[in-house]
């Protein structure tokens, strides 16, 4: 038997974070969203992510919304779960001025825009008073040992004391794996957004949005 701690995730985790960030948003595609925005080398990316993670002006990505599954002192997966009103994608454009200063870049590279609007266009609407559960990610070694099953019920009960109604996962048309996962958990697919940018970037038609009740 494996000795599972979860436990919330700290400035310590900042490379795991970024690991976390990165493989969630890999999936079963051919390069996730965040390699699709940022563009750089997997060692430029893990770099911009691990200083995201830390950021004084919290958001969605930042460690504080994580909950992490260790074992013998080891990070071994993770996810997120956050206030989209609060720490949604307006805050974490207020962090990212914080992430270029610290890379001493003026900003993102001219071409990210059009990058991002290639992708984002199809992230799934915040459903209302919804706990938005994110980056979900195990390593390999750790997988299908039921340890995201704990994490999922740890992020869902942290959500049902802050007070939420329901929550909600978005995931990449396609990744079965994770949608009977999630499924296991009560969640259903209420709608999705298909693109073909998006599909052309990422190897997916879309995102599918999950909800359940809390």
């Amino acid at each position: 038997m494996m000795d599972i701690h979860i436990r919330p995730a700290g400035r310590e985790d900042a490379k795991f974070m970024a690991w976390l960030i990165l493989t969630a948003g890999r999936a079963h595609v051919t390069r996730g969203i965040w390699e699709v925005i940022l563009d750089g080398t997997e060692q430029e990316n893990f770099k911009f992510l691990s200083l995201l993670a830390v950021t004084a002006i919290p958001h969605l990505f930042h460690y504080s919304c994580y909950l992490v599954a260790e074992s013998d002192g080891r990070p071994v997966a993770g996810l997120g779960g956050y206030d989209p009103i609060s720490l949604g994608y307006p805050a974490l454009q207020q962090a990212m001025p914080e992430v270029f200063r610290q890379l001493q870049q003026p900003g993102p590279d001219p071409h990210a825009k059009k990058r991002a609007e290639r992708v984002l266009c199809c992230i799934p609407d915040e459903a209302q008073d919804a706990w938005i559960i994110d980056s979900v990610a195990t390593l390999p070694e750790y997988r299908r040992k039921g340890i995201v099953d704990r994490l999922l019920a740890a992020i869902i009960e942290q959500g049902r004391q802050k007070g939420f109604r329901r929550a909600q996962i978005n995931l990449y048309i396609g990744n079965r794996p994770a949608q009977r996962a999630y499924e296991k958990h009560g969640f259903k697919i209420v709608d999705q957004k298909c693109h073909p940018d998006f599909e052309a970037e990422i190897g997916s038609p879309g995102m599918v949005r999950m909800l359940r009740n809390l």
